[in-house]
This record gives C-alpha cells, sequence and structure tokens, in this order.
C-alpha cells in the first residue's frame, strides 16, 4: 500500500468551515489515531475510535477518506451505547453524515469507530454540527491485540463474498478482541494488519513485504517513515499477540513457498517481545495459537509458542508469558476467515482466561 502525499495543510484548508470544538473535554479518542490540529483525527487502525456527548435532536459528523488509491471506507455507530450500523465514506472529497436521534433522552453519546483496519487506509473526522457536552472516561485496565486479519475481523462481515471489494468485508467493531474488551469492562487497542506474519506474511517469504516487527513501531503499520512513529502511551495491562496463521499458510500456491521455519519463528517471536518490553515494562504478554491452524501444523505451532515462554522462563523482570489455544474452527465468513459470529465464539473463549488475568 502507499500513503497519499496530500498534506493535511490542504484537507484543514478545504474544511475550515467545519465546526469543531476547542475543548479537549469534548472528544474521548481511542485507538491507533493521529491527533490533528482543532480536534479533528485520523482513524489509523481496527476499531480506532472518536465519542462525543451532545444535547438536542441534531447531529452530523464529517468525515473523510484518506488513502492512496482513493477507495471507499467504513466506520461503525453506536449510539447511546445501542449499535446502529455501518457507514460508507466513498472516496474523494469531506463528506457529511446526518445521525438520526429516535430517543427523547435530554443528551446522547455518539461513538465512531473505524470498521477496517490500516492498510486500508485513515479515515479523517472533522468534527460534528451537534451541540457538545462534556466527556470523561472511567479508569480502566487495558489491553492490546496484536494478530492478522483474523483480529482485524477482515472478511467477517457479508451476506456474499462474491461481491465488493476486501475492505467491504471488514467489521473492526465485531472483532473478538473489542467484543470481549467490551465484555470484561477494559479499554482496548487493535493492532492488526491483514496477511502479517511473524517472520512471513501470507504469500512473501520476507522479500517484498514488511512482516509485523518491522511495522509494528509505526503508527499506520508500515515502513513508511514519512508517518508518525507509535508513541506507546497507551501502557496496556496485557498485550495479547496472535500471529503465526500467515507464518504457517502455503500461500497462493503460485509464489515461493518454503517449508515452515521454526527457528526464524521462535527467534522473530523473541526479539518482538524483548521490543514490546522495553515500551511496555509491566504489561502481562500473552501468546496464543490459531484456530485455523490445524493437524500436525497445530502441534508444531504449540511446540513453537512453548519454546517463546521457555526463553523468558529465567526473567524475573517481567511477568511470566501466558499460552492460550484457541479452539479449532471452521471459518464461515469470507476467504476462510470467521465470520461475526465466529468471532464472537472466539471472543467467549478468550474472555474468562483474560478476566482472571486483570485480578
Amino acid at each position: 500500500m502507499f500513503i497519499r502525499k496530500l498534506p493535511f495543510l490542504i484537507l484543514f484548508l478545504l474544511i475550515s468551515t467545519v465546526s469543531i470544538s476547542q475543548n479537549t473535554n469534548t472528544f474521548l479518542y481511542a485507538g491507533r489515531i493521529e491527533k490533528l490540529q482543532n480536534d479533528a483525527v485520523v482513524l489509523v487502525g481496527t476499531a480506532s475510535s472518536v465519542s462525543f456527548n451532545f444535547t438536542g435532536n441534531e447531529c452530523s459528523i464529517k468525515l473523510q477518506s484518506v488513502d492512496s488509491y482513493e477507495h471507499h471506507n467504513y466506520v461503525s455507530l453506536v449510539l447511546d451505547g445501542k449499535y446502529i450500523g455501518k457507514i460508507r465514506i466513498e472516496k474523494g472529497n469531506m463528506q457529511s453524515f446526518p445521525i438520526k436521534i429516535t430517543s427523547n433522552k435530554k443528551e446522547h453519546r455518539l461513538e465512531i469507530y473505524k470498521n477496517t483496519e490500516a492498510h486500508s487506509g485513515g479515515i479523517l473526522f472533522a468534527g460534528t454540527t451537534a451541540k457538545l457536552t462534556s466527556i470523561s472516561s472511567k479508569k480502566k485496565k487495558k489491553i492490546e491485540f496484536i494478530g492478522d486479519s483474523i483480529t482485524c475481523a477482515a472478511a467477517s462481515d457479508s451476506v456474499d463474498c462474491d461481491k465488493g471489494e476486501y475492505m467491504d468485508h471488514h467489521n473492526g467493531y465485531y472483532a473478538y478482541g473489542p467484543v470481549l474488551s467490551r465484555k470484561i469492562g477494559v479499554d482496548y487497542l487493535v493492532s492488526s494488519v491483514s496477511g502479517i506474519g511473524m517472520y512471513r506474511n501470507w504469500n512473501d517469504e520476507n522479500k517484498d513485504e514488511a512482516i509485523m516487527p518491522d511495522v509494528y513501531q509505526n503508527l499506520y503499520l508500515t515502513k513508511d517513515n514519512s508517518k508518525p512513529k507509535y508513541d506507546f502511551a497507551f501502557q496496556p495491562n496485557i498485550i495479547s499477540i496472535a500471529l503465526g496463521t500467515n507464518d504457517f499458510s502455503g500461500g497462493d500456491g503460485k509464489k515461493e513457498r518454503l517449508p515452515f521455519n521454526a527457528e526464524k519463528y521462535v527467534s522473530n517471536y523473541i526479539n518482538f517481545i524483548k521490543m514490546l518490553y522495553v515500551h511496555n515494562p509491566k504489561a502481562q504478554i500473552v501468546i496464543t495459537n490459531s484456530p485455523m491452524v490445524n493437524g500436525e501444523r497445530a502441534i508444531v505451532f504449540e511446540d513453537c509458542l512453548n519454546k517463546v515462554k521457555e526463553a523468558f522462563a529465567t526473567d524475573k523482570t517481567h511477568k511470566e508469558i501466558q499460552i492460550f489455544k484457541f479452539k479449532p474452527m471452521t471459518p464461515k465468513g469470507c476467504l476462510g476467515h470467521p465470520d461475526v459470529a465466529d468471532q464472537k465464539v472466539m471472543a467467549d473463549q478468550y474472555a474468562p482466561f483474560l478476566k482472571k488475568l486483570f485480578k
């Protein structure tokens, strides 16, 4: 993917008439986002979000899909705690979206979540016409989910997999990480990229494409040095890593695919965790298998995870690494991925395990 070179200064000249509050207590931001001027933000990562409270029955929001090849994008909306659906943001200029208010509540809350992943391009939130009131959040425990397309909830939300484009079938709001986080009452951050692996990707032997250790420290999860570095301000209590599905995959059967290299996988995994510890010294690390990797490969996968855990067995400065095993699954989504219902199954399996770790 390539990032559009259009400077954000130009974008702000285009949207200078949008009313955006100067009060920093009127918006809550979460996930991988890039803060710009006047409370505008670019929603970057899966399920990154902006929320605000407002009074009255009038509300519209300004959104723009900001990416290299000018395709449409999506957000999910939650009004007063109720999921009200997805908005499709067409390519091109800034768009205004009216929000239908049906309740008679004095004050409302709107939450806007990026449905698509970082590599689908950013979504610029440039303000609202609503009459804003203050917003605050309770201090909660925090978790970060690092993963691939499964963690992105890619190809999960569709009635017809043969129609539309890849981003049409994402729904990050219903990914297993956000779902279980809402269930157990914790804040979350999703750092995931479709097709990515720990030492190689779905259809690349780390020759033409970057792997997760290459891109994680970039806010946009790319190797584009023009983009900001990730600031590690979130400081999660738990970091969940689900990477390996693509390392173990056979690719498309056309491009060169070497036998799985357990030594490379384990070595990269160990070094990746060491990097995470540098930036998040107090975090509890949880490493997981994949419900999509079965048979002999699953046995090798589990052995690799055990070796990663053992590598830190004598480390007394950090909490003991935990391993969680998802149950095997026959996915019902597009392109062999879990659908929204499958994502909930994964969330239901994983939530009790994580809830115990938070105590």
